[in-house]
């Protein structure tokens, strides 16, 4: 329907030099993104009843188990809607593909919602279950790339960072949403209410969102047919070797981040499961940490206008290798509430602002016309390898190894290896290239 509607009629001009129209399209762009991710967040909030609703066992850990692998069945479809929705947001526009996406996983988040328990409707409930997070999946694959894509183009070359980086900042707003309403409804719900029904609640919210996503998205300016500003002329000559180069190091660093990401997510399970405190103290702590994530995305971005993309990738990354085994260890040994909110979000300050430089680095050096299709492609299969399988793992690897510090350790590889990664990236910032070679070539 979104692509018949952006046939009929013709795509508003976009201007990126007009104020209004950039902010409109950057509040736009963002405010979906964050209905979008929140709804597929807050699944792994209530992953523990969830479990229990859907996939009951008389072994806590294998509840638990069952309920984080259908958590990454949702990654399993990413890739798919990339390809789909990516390829189709550059032939049809940012706007349509975002739409149908929005569309696709509020539909999902209510199927999810309102299934009757396994005890009710028996087998049939886990399959609706996996099917309702195959969907999610395939809708938040084809998120990504469009709207970064569409953050890129809506932004003066100056801004580009700053707009950027309201990607990985409305992630941030969206987990902290969710961890905002999980803590509400651990402090106004008894324990039986909440494994009962709050986490339904919380599901709902999101789903009732849907008509006012669409309208929002439906009234967003176009950006795909629009010219871009000329800093083209400045790029690498051999445009091809440089995005695959980009590519090749984007995954790497997207794998890098979304095991970062995806652990650090899992801190209120690993909070309540593993270091056995109380509910209201495990939502605090995702609270602050992604409260604090919200900034730092901001301000990563904010800095990457300034001193360039690469830099700003490679230090704040570096310092935050050095800061993630003494804060596990300082969580783990002291299980405080200190601890877990001035650590966790000391950690999360430092090693957010990296990504939002990697972020509008990746756009900026593909093409206009595969951005969207490719960004959101690379992004979907580092998510869906190392996303669907990093909650499950590290909860195997407590099992097995009975160390609090097991999340630690994997952070560590990961981190590790988008370090270098990050060293290899190119400087794709238009102010710097453009200083670049007028050095190079005098007057």
């Amino acid at each position: 329907m979104a692509g018949q509607l952006a046939r009929k009629k013709p795509q508003p001009v976009f201007v990126p030099a007009d104020e209004r129209l950039t902010g409109r399209a950057v509040w736009g762009a963002t405010i979906g993104n964050i209905l979008e991710f929140y709804d597929f967040a807050t699944y792994s909030f209530f992953a523990i009843q969830i479990g229990q609703a859907f996939f009951p066992a008389s072994d806590p850990f294998a509840s638990l188990m069952l309920s984080l692998a259908t958590f990454g069945a949702g990654f399993v479809t990413r890739p798919i809607g990339a390809i789909l929705l990516g390829s189709y947001s550059d032939r049809a526009g940012r706007r349509p593909a975002m739409t149908a996406s929005f569309a696709m996983m509020s539909t999902a988040i209510l199927v999810l919602a309102v299934t009757p328990s396994y005890e009710t409707i028996g087998i049939a409930a886990p399959l609706l279950v996996i099917f309702a997070r195959l969907v999610q999946g395939f809708a938040l694959g084809g998120e990504v790339g469009p709207t970064t894509a569409y953050l890129l183009e809506a932004a003066p070359a100056e801004r580009r960072g700053l707009a950027v980086s309201f990607q990985p900042a409305s992630q941030q707003i969206a987990a902290t949403a969710g961890a905002l309403v999980g803590e509400i409804l651990s402090l106004t719900l008894t324990s039986e209410a909440l494994n009962a029904y709050g986490w339904r609640v919380a599901l709902l919210l999101g789903a009732a969102t849907l008509p006012f996503g669409l309208w929002l998205r439906s009234a967003l300016p176009e950006t795909l047919h629009c010219p871009e500003e000329p800093v083209s002329s400045v790029q690498p000559v051999r445009r091809s070797v440089a995005a695959r180069r980009i590519v090749g190091l984007g995954f790497v660093i997207l794998a890098s981040c979304t095991i970062v990401t995806y652990v650090t997510g899992y801190m209120t399970t690993y909070a309540l499961n593993t270091l056995q405190v109380s509910a209201p103290l495990a939502f605090g702590a995702t609270l602050i940490s992604n409260t604090v994530g919200i900034a730092a995305a901001l301000l990563g971005g904010w800095l990457a206008d300034r001193a360039g993309r690469r830099h700003v990738m490679i230090w704040p990354q570096v310092a935050a290798l050095l800061m993630t085994y003494p804060v596990f260890f300082w969580i783990s040994e002291s299980r405080s509430a200190l601890a877990l909110l001035g650590g966790l979000g000391a950690l999360t300050l430092i090693g957010t602002i990296p990504y939002s430089a990697f972020y509008v680095s990746m756009a900026e050096g593909l093409p206009k016309n595969i951005r969207g299709g490719t960004f959101a492609t690379i992004y979907a299969f580092a998510i869906a390898i190392f996303g669907g399988t990093a909650q499950p793992l590290v909860t195997w690897l407590i099992h097995l190894t009975g160390s609090a510090l097991a999340p630690a350790w994997y952070m560590l590889v990961a981190s590790a290896a988008g370090l270098c990664a990050m060293l290899m990236m190119p400087e794709t910032a238009p102010l710097k290239i453009q200083w670049a070679v007028n050095k190079k070539d005098p007057p």
